[in-house]
């Protein structure tokens, strides 16, 4: 089954992208929740109109997530926890923490937009992926220490 995406969706694609996915996903989560519309022939051409008019604005944003990204740099942040004897923290590191301690640093990035690389429950270093833009993507690294 061929649906328009209306959002970007984690792991199936980017607003306004033409997906295949299985007939029960779309019928009953992705079109009733208003994630997606069917792909028919009318809405192909509606698309095809609203790409082609977002074009210069889709560029704009593409080099506002470029320079997000190239401002970023190589920084690299320190998350503050709770740490036991063994050097395993209490509870983990989230994406919530990495959005603050980015914004602390004066760039405002929102934590859907952070994917961890592997489950943080240490003391150390590590990195996460920032998804600025559909195709800008930037590693940003943190280090775990105690509090």
């Amino acid at each position: 089954m061929e649906i328009i995406l209306k959002t970007d969706i984690a792991g199936l694609g980017y607003k306004n992208d033409l997906v295949t996915v299985k007939p029960g996903y779309g019928r009953n989560y992705l079109i009733p929740q208003g994630f997606a519309v069917m792909a028919t022939g009318s809405n192909k051409k509606i698309l095809a109109e609203n790409i082609k008019q977002a074009a210069h604005k889709a560029e704009k944003i593409q080099l506002d997530a470029q320079a997000l990204a190239d401002s970023i740099g190589d920084l690299t942040l320190d998350i503050a926890a709770k740490v036991g004897e063994s050097g395993k923290i209490f509870g983990r590191v989230t994406s919530i923490q990495i959005a603050e301690a980015l914004k602390a640093k004066g760039f405002d990035v929102d934590r859907k937009k952070i994917a961890l690389d592997t489950e943080v429950k240490f003391v150390g270093e590590f990195t996460a992926t920032l998804d600025l833009h559909k195709e800008v993507k930037h590693k940003v690294k943190f280090n775990v220490v105690a509090d």
